[in-house]
């Protein structure tokens, strides 16, 4: 079993709690139609063909390409357009991710590699900058933030921008997501991917993956 060196982990999904339950939890305080927002973010990232066609909002905002208030102000204008019902576009996702819990065991389990000695990095792509920062001091020798460097997974060029800033090849890393798309990619460069799915599984394929002892 080759032993591996670089752990590469997702923000949303993987460092917090389930990003579906915070949604709900979102759209149920604040009024939202949980039907059409589904529906909006379905067409937003549907197929591939209609995604070269017209400017995907989704990714446009991952990339850094338009700002926070101007996804806001799309995300509103279609949920009323599909409700009939008004919605305030200001602080949109900033009450979306007010929603989001801290993922208390898989921060400390990075932690925990870290001062092991493997080297960590962070890979999110982000809806704007609403990342607790202040509990990463210590976490990550790298940090990749998709709207900061204009590029977003599953792009290939993103995954190696993070390992040319970790001065690691791909055959050193695992990578961490909860988005099998994510996994993919990664392991198409050579990347060993690990599905997130829960605390306990993660944590026991890393330490296969490691040969340390995690816990």
């Amino acid at each position: 079993m080759p032993q591996y060196s670089g752990l590469i982990v997702d923000w949303g999904g993987v460092l917090t709690g389930d990003i579906g339950s915070a949604v709900h939890r979102w759209a149920d305080r604040h009024g939202i139609d949980k039907a059409a927002y589904a529906e909006i973010i379905r067409t937003w990232v549907g197929p591939e063909a209609e995604l070269e066609a017209m400017l995907n909002p989704i990714h446009a905002l991952e990339r850094g390409d338009i700002e926070v208030p101007d996804f806001e102000e799309l995300l509103a204008v279609e949920l009323t357009r599909r409700t009939g019902e008004p919605h305030d576009a200001v602080g949109l996702l900033d009450r979306m991710f007010a929603e989001f819990e801290h993922a208390h065991d898989m921060n400390a389990l990075v932690r925990r590699a870290r001062d092991l000695g493997i080297r960590t990095a962070l890979l999110s792509n982000s809806w704007g900058d609403f990342y607790p920062r202040d509990l990463w001091d210590g976490m990550f020798d790298v940090v990749v933030i998709s709207g900061e460097v204009g590029l977003r997974k599953p792009d290939p060029e993103i995954f190696h921008l993070t390992l040319e800033r970790m001065e690691m090849t791909a055959e050193e890393c695992v990578f961490v997501d909860d988005l099998p798309h994510n996994i993919t990619a990664a392991a198409d460069l050579g990347i060993v991917g690990v599905r997130h799915v829960a605390y306990e599984t993660t944590r026991s394929e890393l330490e296969v993956l490691f040969g340390l002892n995690l816990t």
